[in-house]
């Protein structure tokens, strides 16, 4: 993602833990400048107060919003406002909704129909529904393992890592035969970017692999090709079904 891309990040106070934040920070620079930095919550509660030095630490703007009815939810309403004035004023191309609400679906279908690039930040308990109304959608508790010292990682069950599953092979190995040419072979990063679009919520880093070129190895199940190119220093990177050569036979 260019870097050129401003991006409005608003964080549901509420909902989402406030450990971890400068990972998410560094995450969301990966997609574009956070050009806008608000969090929303009622900060007359104690609740809150662990936020407090985080936000001076990471720039981040406290939005007030008292709870004035029990049992309905005010942040979102402050948030889902705040983002559509964002969205008028032509400031930015990009959101970062961090919240494990389902409130925020309708928020991020209206904002992608509005041409924005959408990425959640949410914990894994967040419904299918937001995810998917994303145009990627990152977990907590990924991020959560890669703060965690590398020695302590060894050492600790990797209960956050989840199995590489038939279906997630299927979707690679479908995603590779939609991009690839008539020789079976897909650029990585088109399979990346359409694996992207059919599981907003798919990440290697899921399943303890940093990059999906070493997921893909780790299956085995595809053959890759680095090939060398005169524009660039670095090597581009093909993937294909093993069975493709099969079929051909």
């Amino acid at each position: 993602m260019s870097q050129s891309i401003n991006m409005a990040v608003l964080i549901d106070g509420d909902n989402i833990p406030s450990a971890n934040v400068k990972e998410m920070m560094e995450e969301i620079a990966k997609y574009g400048n956070p050009t806008i930095k608000r969090i929303y919550g009622d900060w007359t509660r104690p609740g809150m107060n662990k936020w407090k030095n985080l936000l001076l630490e990471n720039a981040i703007a406290p939005i007030q919003q008292y709870g004035y009815t029990t049992g309905k939810n005010a942040t979102d309403s402050a948030m889902i406002i705040d983002a559509m004035d964002i969205l008028y004023s032509n400031m930015v191309n990009g959101f970062c909704l961090v919240s494990s609400d389902s409130d925020f679906t309708r928020l991020a279908t209206r904002l992608r129909e509005a041409g924005m690039l959408v990425i959640g930040i949410g914990e894994k308990k967040t419904p299918d529904p937001f995810i998917v109304a994303c145009d990627k959608f990152i977990y907590i508790e990924i991020l959560r393992g890669q703060s965690e010292d590398k020695v302590e990682k060894k050492e600790k069950d990797s209960s956050g890592i989840e199995k590489i599953s038939n279906r997630v092979i299927s979707l690679i190995s479908s995603s590779i035969r939609d991009t690839s040419d008539d020789d079976g072979w897909a650029f990585l990063g088109d399979v990346g970017s359409l694996i992207q679009k059919k599981q907003p919520n798919f990440d290697s880093r899921n399943y303890g692999y940093e990059k999906l070129t070493q997921l893909i190895k780790a299956i085995g199940q595809f053959e890759i090709d680095q090939r060398e190119t005169s524009k660039s220093r670095h090597k581009l990177i093909y993937v294909k079904n093993k069975e493709s050569r099969q079929k051909k036979r």
